[in-house]
């Protein structure tokens, strides 16, 4: 018989657990998968000191080269193949608490340690993240799910992979839920609006076999499926209509809101949303639209308060398109890479910058004129511009007839006032304008005259005009050109003569006729173009009075990004720790080397970084895009996650069912968001009954495995919409500027414009609620008590709350208890004096079923309430009622109204079910 001593013992089980010999490690040969098995172990525990932001005794897990390089022993810590003698695995086991590795923490299990030491002993293979392996075609026999190798699944549509998890998970499907409720819950989804009484009464007779299919290719086809979806694209794309910061006046973006609806109508595939978004023009001959489209990236905010650096805040907005861009399109949360490399994820400190390179060429530079503009002619201005580029392509220019027309379009490239300095008897004036006085002057330094002949000025004056001089390379250097000034706005057009290369341009206004410390003139910006040649040519004037005429035009324009010509073209650093003002070394433009490779053939801007998103080789773009539309539909995506992708977001709920719609996405569909929605809101799935069970609430009370149908509170937007519809208030006007409906007055403080809110009249106080004016520093209070957002920066996922004040707002805000009375008035018109009857039309009007007797019978309780305050009370019936008197019988319209506005906050009307 042999004994061990107690040491001997504890010896002998030290020495079994780090050659990998535990109970769990001799029954189990199944290989370790390092996404789903050790991934999540090494985020938990290890790279909080040993990743991107820490790596504490120069060991990182965040790389495979970083883990298995020498350590600052000189050795490395993970031997592959050889758990037994890795330092890694010996930390794990170690009982002196300064040796043990978590340092200071909780140690692993020992379920964690044996997996850690067989993911060693089998060679420390990394594999990839499941997020950054492109989805693969479906097959019929083998394994679908890529980056799931354990799991197979067989080619179908989306019930297919729905049914395999629910039987799966043991968890049997509900029924579909009757023609009402899918008829509402359709509407609600795909135009954000309960369907009407008409529609209702419609698909109720129709019981044709694809009634249901009809229903849903009609609504697709509605006008208002555009205005759905855009209120959750512009979440994304942070649109509001005033710049932010503390100064936060109006800005008027509301044309790219127009051109999002108009997109999401047309069905423009996402692949060409995209591009446009991110690079419209400099597509070949871009049109207005596509020119809107870049607003995407326009609508960072602005901050023209005096005093501060306009080079802070452009590359604040940088930074900003950077972090969003990844965001929308890569579910990537990227922003800490700013001042390191990620600690979670594959993409290095390095990896920012080059991205940042493709976005940091943009012309515009936080300015108070929110310059570059897309200049919106008129048809008479267009025609002038036609001729002139006509002439161009027909006698030929310096400057091409493209070149020419977009000169027009934006009067770009151009410097701003702020590149000025060297001020004489001037100042750069509350760090917008250049202001000079009679003799003042100032310098734009490093000019890239390039032998033009035209120089244009946008000035300011408000007495006697003056005149300008432009001088080379001194104050005392040769004139090569001067022009009066009048007084207003205006663009001064300056002959100057031609010279080569880069020169240093000293600018000298003058009026004699003015007081010393009076100024003469403030500039906004400069603007260099050829003159237009062919002055010999016959029917030149003509030409010359029309290119003259529409450069001294005012039309109507809009921000727009515009790439800087190649000798303002900007180099992009590195910022060390993040820190703008401290640059390191210069980097050029390049995509993560984690994800796919930037395309052959792609330009390194900002066209190029849409064709690299967008290339069905990326394994990103559809697979974010399908769970932020699921999410929309069913309340919870496919990826719980929708902002985080990477390891520390959420696993997919069915790995498989996410893959198949993002290849159909892709492939079958061509990008088409009508299409892949269709093929959802056709499933089962998305039919079923939202009811819930004992059974399902303890198994699945989220309903990610969806053997029940969604049921979810209403958007902020669709919560005020639909009280507008079921009372008959709604505006079903479209597009346009924003507006304003009642607000309580007192909210906007502001103190430096004098802005104010004015409630929008005529009807367009019920338009939709994507219309509202969106203040960034004092958003519309009731859409924000419901979750809306601020649009200060991208919001990927509205978190839903469930507060008081909710309540407060339905029960309480001037705008629904608007609609209540005019519920109440149409309650009325159909019950007449009968209250039973009034209320069960309210409760059909706004629910589309009818009341059953125990919520017939709790409203009736209330309305004989509510009549018999308002019949002791008159003056308060009227009050209630915004009636000028009292008058006889408002009693029972009042309390017809309490009625009305209880059934407007039911659960079952402010959730879709």
């Amino acid at each position: 018989m042999h004994y061990f001593t107690t040491s001997r013992l504890l010896l002998f089980l030290s020495a079994a657990a780090l050659a990998g010999i535990t109970a769990i490690g001799c029954n189990s040969r199944r290989p370790v998968d390092y996404s789903a098995d050790v991934k999540p172990i090494l985020n938990k525990h290890c790279i909080s000191c040993h990743g991107g932001v820490k790596q504490s005794g120069g060991f990182s897990v965040l790389f495979r080269e970083e883990a298995l390089g020498n350590t600052k022993s000189g050795h490395p810590a993970i031997i592959p193949g050889d758990a037994k003698n890795s330092e890694f695995i010996r930390r794990l086991h170690n009982r002196d608490p300064k040796e043990r590795m978590p340092y200071k923490a909780a140690p692993l299990s020992k379920e964690e340690i044996d997996i850690l030491t067989r993911w060693v002993d089998q060679g420390a293979k990394w594999g990839e993240h499941w997020a950054y392996v492109p989805p693969d075609k479906p097959s019929p026999t083998g394994s679908f799910t890529a980056g799931f190798g354990a799991e197979n699944a067989k080619e179908g549509g989306v019930d297919h992979y729905i049914n395999l998890k629910l039987e799966e998970e043991k968890l049997e499907a509900a029924p579909q839920a009757d023609k009402i409720t899918l008829l509402r819950r359709l509407s609600l989804d795909l135009t954000g609006l309960p369907p009407s009484e008409q529609l209702m009464k419609a698909f109720l007779a129709d019981n044709s076999p694809n009634a249901y299919e009809k229903m849903v290719d009609s609504m697709l086809a509605s006008p208002h499926y555009g205005e759905r979806w855009a209120a959750m694209w512009l979440d994304l794309a942070r649109y509001a209509d005033s710049k932010g910061y503390e100064r936060d006046v109006k800005r008027d973006f509301w044309r790219y809101r127009d051109w999002v609806i108009n997109a999401f109508n047309q069905d423009l595939p996402y692949d060409r949303f995209t591009t446009e978004q991110l690079a419209g023009d400099l597509l070949p001959d871009p049109t207005n639209d596509q020119m809107i489209a870049t607003t995407f990236h326009r609508n960072t905010m602005n901050n023209d308060e005096g005093g501060t650096e306009d080079e802070e805040f452009r590359t604040a907005s940088i930074i900003d398109r950077v972090n969003t861009t990844m965001e929308v399109w890569q579910g990537t949360t990227i922003a800490c890479v700013q001042c390191h490399s990620h600690p979670y994820d594959p993409f290095r400190f390095e990896d920012y910058y080059k991205l940042m390179a493709f976005l940091n060429n943009t012309r515009d530079e936080d300015t108070w004129g929110e310059h570059p503009k897309l200049r919106l002619y008129d048809s008479l201005d267009r025609k002038r511009i036609d001729s002139v580029t006509a002439w161009i392509a027909r006698y030929g220019t310096k400057a091409s007839s493209k070149e020419t027309a977009g000169f027009f379009r934006t009067l770009e490239p151009k410097r701003h006032a702020h590149d000025c300095d060297k001020y004489i008897n001037g100042e750069l004036a509350d760090t917008k304008f250049t202001a000079c006085r009679h003799g003042g002057s100032c310098r734009l330094k490093n000019v890239f005259l390039d032998n033009r002949s035209k120089l244009f000025i946008q000035c300011r004056t408000s007495k006697n005009g003056g005149t300008v001089e432009v001088r080379v390379d001194s104050l005392k250097g040769p004139v090569i050109g001067h022009s009066a000034i009048v007084n207003g706005v205006h663009v001064v057009e300056v002959d100057i003569k031609p010279l080569p290369g880069r020169r240093d341009l000293y600018f000298v206004f003058r009026n004699p006729s003015l007081g010393p410390l009076e100024p003469v003139t403030t500039i906004e910006w400069f603007a260099f173009r050829n003159e237009l040649p062919g002055k010999d040519q016959p029917g030149f004037r003509s030409v010359e009075k029309a290119y003259y005429t529409v450069v001294d035009a005012s039309p109507p324009s809009h921000p727009v990004m515009v790439e800087n010509a190649q000798e303002l073209f900007r180099p992009t650093f590195t910022f060390e720790r993040g820190n703008w003002m401290v640059h390191g070394k210069e980097v050029k433009p390049d995509v993560p080397a984690s994800l796919n490779p930037f395309p052959a053939n792609a330009p390194r801007n900002r066209l190029g970084l849409a064709m690299w998103i967008t290339d069905k080789k990326n394994p990103l773009t559809a697979r974010v895009m399908v769970n932020r539309l699921w999410e929309q539909l069913f309340g919870i995506g496919l990826v719980e996650t929708l902002e985080d992708f990477g390891t520390q977001g959420f696993l997919p709920s069915n790995p498989g069912l996410l893959d198949y719609l993002s290849y159909q996405f892709m492939y079958s569909h061509n990008w088409s968001v009508k299409s892949l929605l269709r093929e959802i809101v056709l499933s089962d799935a998305y039919k079923r009954d939202s009811r819930s069970s004992p059974e399902l609430q303890e198994k699945d009370p989220a309903n990610r495995y969806l053997a029940r149908g969604p049921r979810f509170r209403l958007t902020a937007e669709q919560v005020r919409d639909q009280a507008l519809l079921v009372s008959g208030l709604l505006s079903y006007k479209m597009l346009g500027p924003s507006v304003m409906p009642y607000q309580p007055d007192n909210i906007w403080q502001t103190v430096w414009s004098g802005e104010y809110w004015k409630t929008s009249e005529n009807g367009d106080q019920y338009r939709r609620a994507l219309y509202t004016y969106i203040k960034r520093t004092s958003p519309y209070p009731s859409a924000i008590t419901f979750d809306g957002s601020s649009r200060e920066v991208c919001l990927q996922r509205r978190i839903r709350t469930n507060t008081p004040l909710q309540a407060l707002v339905t029960l309480n805000d001037p705008v629904y208890v608007e609609a209540a009375r005019n519920l109440a008035l149409r309650m009325q018109e159909s019950g007449g004096e009968d209250a039973k009857a009034c209320i069960q039309a309210g409760y059909k009007r706004a629910l589309y079923k009818n009341i059953t007797p125990a919520k017939q019978a709790v409203l009736e309780k209330l309305y004989t309430q509510a009549f018999s305050k308002f019949g002791k009370d008159s003056k308060a019936a009227a009050a209630f009622l915004q009636a000028p008197e009292p008058k006889k019988g408002m009693e029972h319209l009042a309390a017809l109204t309490v009625v009305a506005n209880a059934i407007m906050n039911l659960d079952e009307f402010l959730s879709k079910s």
